[in-house]
């Protein structure tokens, strides 16, 4: 692995598993040091070892949507690494399935507090702290669900949607000093998505071009690439990781 972070220090968010752990992983092996959150401490000091332990890794639970964890995190990334460099927004809740007419509003507002407020009150903490001084990138995770339709999941793929249009706006906002982007991956083989898939994956994998599903790592290495300075002259991007499926009119 080349060392396109050494001496940087990245903030992950939902990165006891799944995405969140592939991307501190590479964004690890690549030679940064990471700081990840998730809701419980114990899947995160699992985490914490796999990334190579506290040397390397610092994990500290909490919810994504609380400003008090937030700033604790932002705080003890910088009093313990020393810096704040790079910033990737991964978490996300999806908690109705079904059409819209019967969508629980209290569980759509709490998709949007998580999956885009978060995202912008996150950015608004690592920017106060350390970006606004020094600079840095930020991967912001949205789906495919919001570039296309796709039923079932219509109000989580609507919060997706606004993530990318807040991935535009900040790229906007904070540039020249800081890049912002977005990924929007189809199905992932991880336990988030295992409803989409579980149980008849080769037939799901069939409708993709590429015929397989998503692995973690396809997107640790796509958001490492946007974060690193290889991706210096690309700003309010969304990539679009999905096997080929949205080329034949598939999610």
């Amino acid at each position: 692995m080349p060392a396109r972070f050494e001496g940087r220090t990245a903030i992950v968010t939902a990165a006891s598993r799944g995405i969140g752990l592939a991307i501190a992983q590479r964004l690890v092996a690549e030679g940064a040091r990471v700081v990840i959150t998730a809701r419980k401490q114990d899947a995160l000091d699992e985490a914490v070892a796999a990334l190579g332990g506290p040397d390397r890794a610092l994990g500290i639970a909490g919810r994504a949507d609380d400003a008090s964890h937030q700033a604790e995190v932002v705080e003890r990334a910088i009093g313990t690494f020393g810096r704040a460099d790079l910033l990737v927004n991964n978490a996300g809740i999806n908690p109705v399935y079904g059409p819209l007419m019967s969508l629980d509003m209290g569980a759509a507002r709490k998709m949007v507090e998580v999956n885009c407020l978060a995202a912008v009150s996150w950015t608004q903490a690592v920017h106060r702290s350390w970006m606004a001084d020094h600079g840095g990138a930020i991967v912001n995770v949205s789906s495919v669900s919001g570039v296309r339709p796709a039923p079932g999941i219509a109000f989580y793929g609507a919060t997706k949607a606004m993530l990318i249009h807040l991935t535009q706006e900040l790229a906007v906002e904070l540039a020249p000093a800081v890049r912002v982007n977005a990924v929007a991956p189809a199905v992932v083989k991880t336990r988030f998505a295992a409803a989409l898939y579980e149980g008849r994956e080769e037939q799901v994998s069939a409708a993709y071009p590429l015929r397989r599903l998503g692995e973690p790592e396809d997107i640790g290495a796509l958001v490492a690439f946007l974060l690193s300075d290889e991706a210096g002259w690309i700003t309010g991007q969304v990539i679009v990781p999905d096997g080929g499926i949205t080329l034949t009119g598939g999610v």
